[in-house]
């Protein structure tokens, strides 16, 4: 077979390991199961559009991480990840979608023949990947053993960023900048969603020179007017119209690491209430990225967000952020910290986020939005250039 070309190096995968079986050895876990598809990637590279079907990787606190999954993804596994051969435990294709055989029931097989019947069992119970159906099969092969919640224990690993992930973001961030750029540019009256959506799927897949451009965890949400009043919609084949406010959330990727950038459009002239929320949701944005230190808490991004909002009247109880970095569908949210009133993690350089306050009324929505990056000194830095600001055309 043809060499691979791994996206880090050997020495990040085991920064990886040893920061996730300290997290192990810590909660008294004696082997872990990884469904999550970001978990797997980020700790031994495996990148595949596999994962619905269920997968993992195997961990202890000793050996070689092992991936199991289908008969046919083993190959994806030989051409993506640093394990060896040995190293892959696939199972047959009976038991894909089957009525009658369960894959946790070969992965129950594989535990036993590592001698892990009866030990301590971490998996992620909260998880998109993760079914009921498979921690009660789970549990019902392994009788002896000791299922535990490992929910997010890996994730929290992915928290602080090396230097090498870094890298890949600013590059994902300079294909952000090119999709928000185009799609403010293309945006007139009578343009058809779709017609928008095709343009900025082909900036993001294109990239920016020899950056290319990786699929995104979330599609892009482009609503228009009242529908912008919903953070999540999508789009349809409507056309834009004048006199309405159009965001467009959207993420450059680039092997499979995100930042995320939103902007606003206005075809006309906007209403006195959305250049208000426009004026102090930039004074809120600015006043959370000075609170962004390390040191500081993830509560104090929020509380500072908050005061110019509230100062202009605007009441914003929802979430500001959350953390980001490598990801899969249907997320690009790494689902720890969230900068929220409640959250008093203290914020760590290296640490990276969507900075993300969004207004959404019952008549219009509003995003103006930045990726950050915690530094060791100063500020939040944003990992995105792109004025802050409603365009107004």
């Amino acid at each position: 077979m043809p060499p691979i070309s791994l996206a880090f190096t050997a020495s990040e995968y085991d920064r990886r390991l040893g920061l996730t079986r300290a997290a192990m050895d810590a909660r008294g876990i004696d082997v872990l199961f990884v469904e999550d598809p970001s978990n797997m990637a980020w700790l031994t590279g495996y990148d595949g559009w596999s994962f619905y079907v269920h997968q993992g990787v195997i961990l202890t606190l000793e050996d070689e991480p092992v991936w199991w999954g289908r008969n046919i993804d083993a190959n994806g596994a030989r051409r993506t990840s640093w394990l060896g051969s040995d190293n892959l435990r696939p199972y047959p294709d009976h038991f894909v979608q089957s009525t009658e055989f369960h894959p946790m029931q070969h992965l129950a097989g594989v535990i036993k023949d590592m001698g892990f019947e009866r030990a301590r069992l971490g998996v992620e119970m909260e998880n998109y990947y993760f079914s009921a159906k498979a921690y009660t099969t789970l549990c019902a092969e392994l009788p002896d053993a000791e299922i535990v919640d490992a929910t997010t224990l890996v994730n929290w690993q992915r928290a602080v960023k090396s230097a090498e992930e870094i890298a890949f973001m600013r590059r994902a961030a300079r294909i952000s900048e090119k999709m928000v750029y185009g799609a403010i540019e293309r945006a007139e009256v009578g343009l058809r969603k779709n017609e928008m959506v095709a343009e900025i799927y082909r900036d993001a897949l294109l990239g920016v020179e020899e950056d290319w451009g990786d699929y995104p965890a979330l599609v892009p949400m482009v609503p228009s007017g009242a529908d912008s009043s919903a953070p999540h919609l999508t789009w349809d084949g409507s056309p834009l119209t004048p006199e309405q406010c159009t965001f467009f959330e959207l993420s450059g990727v680039y092997r499979r690491y995100h930042a995320p950038l939103c902007r606003s459009v206005y075809l006309g002239s906007p209403p006195d209430d959305v250049l208000r929320a426009e004026g102090a949701l930039i004074k809120g944005l600015e006043a959370g990225l000075d609170a962004g230190r390390a040191g500081n808490r993830a509560c104090d991004i929020f509380n500072a967000l908050a005061v110019p909002l509230e100062a202009a009247g605007i009441e914003r109880s929802a979430r500001c952020g959350y953390p980001i970095g490598l990801s899969y569908p249907p997320d690009w949210g790494e689902r720890t910290i969230s900068l929220r009133d409640t959250d008093h993690t203290i914020l760590e350089a290296g640490m990276t986020f969507h900075f993300m306050p969004g207004l959404w009324t019952d008549e219009w929505g509003l995003e103006i939005t930045e990726s950050i990056l915690i530094t060791e000194d100063g500020p939040a830095e944003t990992f995105c250039h792109v004025p802050r600001k409603l365009f107004i055309k």
